[in-house]
């Protein structure tokens, strides 16, 4: 049976009364007027309106309110003015496009669940409305002289819908090239970050900023809320802040540390190898930990050690897990660039033994390493490495920050975890959204990474696997069941190479 052939939007305007037609037509005057993009760009922005005029007539909204949910007034002066900004990178994020091969970034990732599906011409919209309030995510990755900058690139932002891995990396060494990208997937929307742009607390803002400009035009009243930025308002300076520059400490704290065990199983063809997300209640997982003297990151650090333990046949050495530290906790700041520094726990794999004789361990190392003091002289350290090198060569310092990362990098830790504690939004994101994911990409080295994100009383804990060996994570859902906690499990099939089959060699003839 063919599909039925989709209306054209010169159809549309045909069933039109005169007055709606005029309307429409004074729209798209003055549309133009909002345009200094190319022609090519402009036209598939105009094209993504068309779409969404016809997706509204398509379920009755009338011509009147598809016009005032589109406003012009939301596209702003940003694609009327010419691209001529560029923003430096902060302290952190210097690092990760030195260190990077062939032009080719990691991401993370953040996404929401939706209780319905998503309607693409409308998510479609919301990209082009909300982009023009982070006019510093409109860049793309430059190399100038002596370091890496943000230049303005204004296009056309593209949703896309989800047929790849999660957190492909982003090949920031083309033309044109964005650091971001939003993808959708029947309910879920995500939206995949380079580190260089911002880090999970800068995401996390724009990500709730486009669902709320979402669901505006899906109909939903706007409430104004701490955590969603008003599309219309002007950008602060301070969002731009490199916020390196305050550290208050009067030493540097070194980064160097010695390599850590990692776990057994070989690192994947494809990764990420397998992506599990474990949904956990909140509550609970807030009682168990309590009830074991500690926090929630406490709790589950240990029992990320005892499954690293299981994980590993290495019987010397140190298992160490990496905490990123969001420094705004310490030094108040609206941001959207980087500005998160990492403690870190190290055992030796013999002192992990149980679970309530490692839990105060673990206390007393992040109330020792995860401590104001402890937290600024990492920040100063960071600034005053820049610094230092800031009249070097990019063509010079390239090559020694890879040596460098590829040394130590990945290598001084066994694997990495995120907590991005509990989502800011507004109470009526509720009635909306069933939960988030929160996706760090593929470890090169370490197995895997974890993250966990909290909203309503869904915490979602999420494995990103770099190999096949079940190990860690099986013992880490034994580990939960012990402790009585109980989970639904989500999570991808392993993603592995289409096999070929080799052909058959002929001997030639003599």
């Amino acid at each position: 049976m063919k599909n039925k052939k989709e209306p054209t939007f010169n159809e549309y305007l045909n069933h039109l009364n005169p007055n709606d037609v005029q309307a429409v037509k004074s729209f798209f005057v003055n549309f133009k007027q909002h345009m200094s993009l190319p022609l090519s760009e402009e036209k598939k922005l105009r094209q993504d309106l068309e779409v969404a005029l016809m997706y509204y007539n398509a379920i009755g909204v009338s011509v009147t309110e598809a016009l005032r949910r589109l406003d012009n007034e939301n596209l702003g002066g940003f694609y009327a003015r010419p691209p001529l900004l560029y923003y430096a990178l902060d302290d952190s994020a210097k690092i990760y496009p030195l260190s990077m091969k062939h032009g080719v970034m990691n991401v993370f990732r953040l996404s929401a669940i939706l209780k319905d599906d998503i309607i693409p011409a409308l998510l479609q919209i919301a990209l082009t409305f909300t982009i023009k309030r982070f006019p510093r995510f409109a860049t793309t990755l430059k190399k100038g002289f002596f370091w890496h900058y943000l230049d303005a690139n204004k296009q056309h932002y593209a949703i896309e819908k989800e047929e790849h891995l999660p957190c492909r990396p982003i090949k920031v060494s083309t033309t044109g090239s964005k650091a971001f990208r939003v993808l959708y997937f029947k309910g879920r929307i995500s939206v995949e970050f380079f580190h260089t742009l911002t880090d999970g607390r800068g995401g996390m803002v724009f990500l709730q900023t486009l669902i709320a400009t979402y669901l505006e035009l899906t109909g939903v009243a706007k409430v104004a809320h701490p955590g969603i930025l008003d599309i219309n308002s002007c950008p602060d300076p301070g969002e731009d802040a490199n916020e390196f520059k305050r550290a208050e400490a009067k030493k540097a704290s070194g980064f160097k540390d010695k390599k850590a065990l990692q776990m057994s199983g070989r690192i994947a063809n494809i990764v990420p190898a397998q992506i599990l997300h474990l949904k956990l209640s909140a509550q609970a997982l807030k009682e168990v930990s309590k009830a074991h003297g500690v926090t929630i990151t406490n709790y589950l650090l240990g029992l990320f050690l005892l499954a690293s333990k299981y994980a590993t046949e290495e019987v010397k050495g140190d298992i160490s897990i990496q905490l990123p530290v969001d420094m705004r906790k310490f030094y108040p700041s609206n941001t959207l660039a980087n500005f998160s520094m990492y403690a870190g726990i190290r055992f030796n794999v013999n002192e992990i033994t149980i679970l309530d004789k490692i839990l105060p361990l673990i206390k007393k190392q992040l109330e020792e390493k995860a401590n104001y003091e402890k937290m600024s002289e990492m920040m100063y350290s960071a600034h005053k490495m820049n610094r230092e090198v800031r009249a070097v060569p990019l063509f010079l310092k390239s090559p020694i920050a890879k040596i460098a990362y590829g040394l130590i990098g990945e290598a001084i830790f066994t694997t990495t975890f995120s907590n991005i504690g509990v989502v800011n939004a507004p109470p009526y994101f509720s009635d909306y959204i069933d939960s988030y994911d929160f996706i760090l990409g593929p470890p090169q080295v370490n197995r895997a990474a974890l993250t966990l994100i909290t909203f309503k009383n869904v915490s979602t804990l999420t494995i990103t696997k770099s190999t096949k060996d079940p190990s860690f994570e099986e013992e880490l859902y034994r580990l939960l069941q012990k402790d009585g906690l109980q989970f639904e499990l989500e999570g991808s099939a392993l993603y592995e190479p289409k096999r070929r089959i080799p052909r058959k060699k002929y001997k030639k003839r003599p």
